[in-house]
């Protein structure tokens, strides 16, 4: 519920090695819902770190059960893993000179490197098993599924390789829509699927520079590593039969607000800490207003010497600094793969809601009120804002990254182990 510079999330990403991870200080969902007794599982992609002895593991934040690869699955070699059956190795190479991509349960490593072709079939029976478990002891559960598809290298099992007409990209999602599926199905089977709030989305746009591997944006400008809504904006599913009304909301959220819903929901207070979520529940239940405007873009490693890049304010976002990103890289917009820091006095200024493609910049005086109300609103966040210490500039040591036996030679590649699921 809050943005990522506060609790020092910033610049990039962790990798294996960051000494870094999620301040435990900081309250997470499964922290705030355990307070009204309810049991926590995570499947699949952690990425907020790992560190000495565990320390940033989900089981240290909240949640009771973990199975799945703490970081990106990419963040190691993958030229030699096989990511469609029979045998079909990884496209690309991944990180080099790190530890294979291990699998973890709870505090342990199980597999090592991870079997791609097994792993799916494994969090969707871990996330099924959860469920009935926690029905059966008549208790409330929140479960988080952080999927590692379709990021880079896509991988799909038997069950789903070459089913799909858009080749690995598409077996990918396929075989992710399949969890989903399973975990409906669990819901209804077990009785609780009117009693349980379903809510899906995403965390970032496509990664153009994989081309068709990478997915698409659509209408929006540019992709992942930019504050273009291309970057940005993602789709949100919100299920709960009864509660909530099929239909479509134009009404503005966040993934922040996440955090302030599901406490609402659940009767638990909120963190006594500057939150940046606000409740959605009014969207969810009555179709009504949303209680936010704003919505803060930074880039990927933000700076207090530059501050937010862009503001959304209703239906209009201004753009006081551009810049591209590798991972947007895109033959048809110099602006998405330029790394060239832009900045614009005046901002640039969009209406969202008639150009959602941010093609046609509003900058003629007519508009000068709505960049004034824009400029208040930047400045009352910016005065609010206090930047954590950055985890990711703790560095990299590699006696951390995740091995299945500890303190062999020569690492990396000593670390191989092969466990039954």
């Amino acid at each position: 519920g809050r943005y990522q510079t506060r609790s020092g999330i910033y610049p990039g990403v962790l990798y294996p090695a960051s000494k870094g991870g999620l301040p435990l200080n900081e309250t997470t969902i499964a922290e705030v819902l355990k307070s009204k007794g309810y049991t926590t599982a995570i499947v699949g992609k952690w990425h907020l770190g790992v560190g000495l002895n565990g320390t940033y593991l989900p089981t240290r934040q909240g949640f009771d059960n973990y199975l799945g690869i703490p970081y990106s699955h990419d963040q190691g070699p993958c030229q030699n893993l096989t990511c469609f059956p029979p045998d079909v190795k990884c496209y690309g190479f991944c990180d080099q000179g790190v530890v294979t991509v291990p699998l973890m349960f709870n505090e342990n490593i199980k597999q090592q490197p991870a079997d791609f072709l097994q792993l799916e079939k494994a969090y969707s029976e871990f996330a099924t098993q959860f469920i009935t478990d926690a029905v059966r002891n008549n208790g409330p559960f929140f479960l988080y599924y952080p999927s590692h598809h379709t990021h880079y290298p896509q991988y799909a099992g038997a069950d789903y390789a070459g089913k799909s007409p858009r080749g690995p990209f598409g077996d990918a999602l396929m075989e992710f829509d399949g969890t989903v599926g399973k975990i409906l199905q669990t819901l209804e089977e077990t009785g609780v699927i009117n009693n349980t709030l379903v809510f899906f989305t995403g965390d970032n746009g496509p990664e153009l520079m994989r081309k068709s591997r990478g997915g698409n944006a659509g209408l929006m400008k540019c992709g992942k590593g930019t504050t273009y809504e291309g970057g940005t904006r993602e789709p949100a599913i919100a299920y709960w039969p009864g509660s909530i009304q099929p239909g479509v909301t134009r009404a503005l959220a966040s993934s922040l607000d996440i955090l302030p819903t599901f406490a609402k929901l659940a009767g638990a207070a909120l963190p006594d800490v500057q939150l940046d979520g606000v409740d959605m529940t009014n969207i969810l239940l009555n179709r009504g207003a949303s209680e936010r405007q704003t919505i803060f873009y930074y880039p990927i490693a933000p700076s207090e010497k530059y501050s937010v890049f862009a503001v959304r304010w209703k239906n209009f976002k201004a753009h006081y600094y551009t810049q591209g990103a590798i991972h947007s890289e895109n033959p048809q917009d110099s602006n998405c793969s330029s790394l060239f820091l832009k900045r614009h006095d005046p901002p640039l200024l969009y209406n969202l809601e008639a150009d959602p493609s941010e093609n046609y910049n509003l900058n003629s005086t007519e508009w000068d009120s709505v960049l004034k109300q824009i400029q208040a609103v930047k400045e009352q966040f910016e005065a609010s804002m206090v930047f954590g210490e950055s985890e990711i500039a703790k560095g990299r040591d590699s006696a951390l990254e995740p091995c299945c036996i500890p303190n062999c030679t020569p690492k990396p590649t000593c670390c191989r182990c092969t466990s039954a699921l």
